[in-house]
């Protein structure tokens, strides 16, 4: 049985969300299709690049994305109540930016001086773009609509380009935040397209690195850099996720890529020739290191709707006037087996 999306999505309130939107029929977004022979590589930045942009836009806050072959990932904060504190002049540039509409055709400033003054003059309609610049569903159609045009465009086809709309759990803890952020940044490399966590191409884990690879090399000490906290890669400003830094989160990041499963193809390349025991900030996330991999490894598949400890899902469930929630039974197991003597 499907739910109505503000079921999931608190339009009003501030949440964490992993989406993710999928090509119709499974089709290539990007990447080369081995069935056409074509290259679909460059698409990849398309949306990199919109994400990137949007999140200037929109009050989000990004953490994790990952562009497939024909998927993509994106874990983010909404912050309505950020959007609802913007002055008039931001909300109208801000919307502008994100949906230019004229200014595609004619982008001079007196055309954006007066666009901008006539969203201003209404004041019914400040409310309503306060509203959607704060709101999940918005961002992902400012970011999904024009993606799927420019590839129609460039397909000389027309007709329905992205499977659906979006699909959205919602991340109710912050250890939930940090699993969904490895499940995302480990994607290529699961998909066996990458052995290394540089060479993920149009994933933060890649940009965090590559960023600290150019300020390395800058002004920034050595020891600034190890210590940074965990924060988004673009938008809004946060505190660290659980204070962790972020040199901490790549390396439980590494671990926990190079973890193999007989039932998944990618795994990295280990940085050292001998096993390695678990990072001891796996403690922080997790009662038990095999609780965080199940976690990871389970972000689609152990649950649906929601992703947290099974007392936070049990109160989604209640919330949403259900008995039981995808994902508590696999907390419980676990939680027995831990015990159990031997």
């Amino acid at each position: 049985m499907t739910y109505p999306r503000n079921h999931i999505v608190a339009e009003s309130e501030p949440g964490y969300y992993h989406v993710v939107s999928r090509c119709v029929r499974r089709a290539f977004l990007c990447g080369r299709d081995k069935v056409t022979k074509r290259s679909y590589e460059h698409r990849r930045q398309w949306i990199e690049a919109r994400i990137l942009e949007l999140s200037e836009c929109f009050c989000v806050s990004v953490y994790a994305y990952a562009v497939m072959s024909n998927h993509f990932h994106v874990v983010l904060h909404v912050d309505p109540g950020a959007a609802q504190a913007l002055p008039d002049e931001e909300v109208a540039r801000r919307w502008l930016s994100a949906f230019p509409g004229p200014l595609k055709h004619d982008d001079s400033p007196e055309a954006a001086e007066c666009m901008a003054l006539a969203i201003m003059a209404s004041p019914d309609r400040l409310a309503e773009l306060r509203k959607r610049l704060g709101s999940l569903s918005w961002f992902m159609k400012a970011l999904n609509e024009p993606i799927a045009r420019r590839a129609n465009r460039e397909d000389g086809c027309k007709g329905k380009f992205w499977e659906s709309r979006f699909k959205c759990q919602a991340l109710l803890e912050e250890h939930a935040v940090l699993s969904c952020m490895a499940y995302v940044d480990l994607n290529p490399a699961r998909a066996g397209m990458c052995d290394t966590l540089i060479e993920s191409d149009h994933t933060t884990i890649q940009r965090r690195l590559r960023e600290r690879e150019q300020q390395g090399s800058g002004i920034m000490s050595g020891r600034s850099l190890l210590d940074r906290p965990l924060k988004p890669v673009a938008g809004l400003d946060a505190d660290a996720l659980l204070e962790m830094t972020e040199s901490s989160y790549i390396e439980l990041v590494q671990w926990t890529g190079e973890q193999r499963r007989s039932d998944k193809r990618g795994v990295l390349e280990p940085i050292t020739e001998s096993k390695r025991p678990a990072p001891a900030d796996v403690w922080q996330v997790s009662e038990h290191p095999e609780e965080w991999l199940r976690q990871v490894h389970g972000t689609e598949s152990i649950y649906y709707r929601a992703i947290g400890s099974a007392e936070a899902l049990m109160a989604k469930a209640e919330e949403l006037g259900q008995a039981w929630m995808r994902g508590v039974a696999g907390h419980i197991a676990g939680k027995i087996l831990r015990e159990r003597p031997g």
